[in-house]
């Protein structure tokens, strides 16, 4: 037995002839890591490290001990998990950990990726965040009777050198100040809502597993034009989906049973991104923005998450987790 007493399966595959008691969980030693289903993003590059098996060892008893009792009591048996928290952070990781340790339990999961849920695909979504962060700076120095003909010059250079977003600069013009503020601002009203992510999809995906429908197409997303596709990918056997995304606390999202954030520093989650080669601009000043504005979004979500686990591991309060991100 790879669990306990964990369950118990029947002759037949519901989970209702599942009997599930709350006991200890015995790790089960994976065999190997590149036979771990690792979500459904095209192209991801996950990582499945040693820290990160650390970590789901240490949080998959607490999650079962949350998924159990949801499992039994909802009408079709059906749960969902997201793992959510900055970019880079380990949540592809993670969630396909946490997969593969409930398939073993005969519990059947399958991991979705919200980022194949943005209106725009990847190149178009980062540079309509600049059109918004830039048009935003602009209409905060109108708006202030701050825009002059030769500071459009200036800034219309720094716009094509990429550093307008670079608080450096502000030092040598004041004024860009104001632009980096409008259009931070601007930026932070854009992250995370739904102009840029199609939530109504991904909600009525949530719920149609949930009412337990068999089969559900799924959207797929790369790159380019081209790279973007629905395949049909069948839940019948499944009773836990894993939503893994920054976004998976979002007030906009629906039919989440308990969301665990995993917490990362800006610092850690930057060098995570170029780690997995999310583009040639992971360190542009305007990245390490967004980095910052999603990090402030994900603390003031924190509170409604069921679980949050520190970069060590640890499962940590809400308030100790404020008090580390503060600092």
């Amino acid at each position: 037995m790879k669990a306990d007493k964990i369950l118990e399966t029947s002759s037949s595959s519901g989970i209702q002839d599942k009997l599930f008691t709350k006991t200890s969980w015995t790790p089960v030693e994976i065999e190997s890591i590149e036979s771990i289903p690792k979500g459904d993003m095209p192209g991801d590059k996950v990582i499945i490290g040693p820290d990160n098996i650390k970590k789901a060892q240490t949080i998959f008893p607490v999650i079962l001990d949350l998924l159990i009792p949801v499992l039994k009591e909802h009408p079709k048996q059906r749960a969902v998990i997201s793992v959510f928290g900055g970019s880079g952070v380990g949540k592809s990781g993670i969630a396909s950990l946490i997969s593969y340790y409930l398939n073993e339990l005969k519990i059947g999961s399958y991991t979705i990726s919200g980022d194949n849920y943005p209106h725009r695909i990847p190149k178009y979504n980062d540079a309509e965040r600049l059109r918004v962060f830039r048009q935003s700076g602009i209409r905060g120095l109108l708006a202030h009777g701050k825009y002059r003909k030769d500071f459009a010059q200036v800034l219309k250079d720094l716009q094509q050198k990429g550093v307008d977003s670079d608080p450096e600069y502000a030092r040598e013009y004041s004024w860009l100040k104001l632009y980096q503020e409008s259009g931070r601002n601007g930026l932070k009203n854009y992250l995370g809502t739904e102009r840029e992510i199609n939530f109504q999809e991904l909600n009525s995906i949530i719920a149609r597993f949930k009412n337990g429908e068999d089969s559900i197409y799924l959207k797929r997303m790369g790159r380019e034009e081209t790279d973007l596709w629905y395949e049909e990918v069948d839940f019948a056997d499944k009773d836990v989906m894993i939503l893994e995304w920054t976004h998976g606390n979002n007030h906009n999202l629906q039919g989440i049973d308990f969301p665990i954030m995993l917490n990362s520093t800006p610092k850690e989650t930057l060098e995570q991104r170029k780690s997995r080669n999310r583009g040639d601009d992971t360190d542009s000043p305007f990245i390490k923005m967004v980095l910052a504005l999603e990090q402030e979004i994900l603390i003031s979500q924190a509170k409604r998450a069921k679980m949050i686990v520190a970069q060590s591991g640890e499962i940590v309060s809400y308030r100790d987790f404020v008090s580390v991100m503060l600092e």
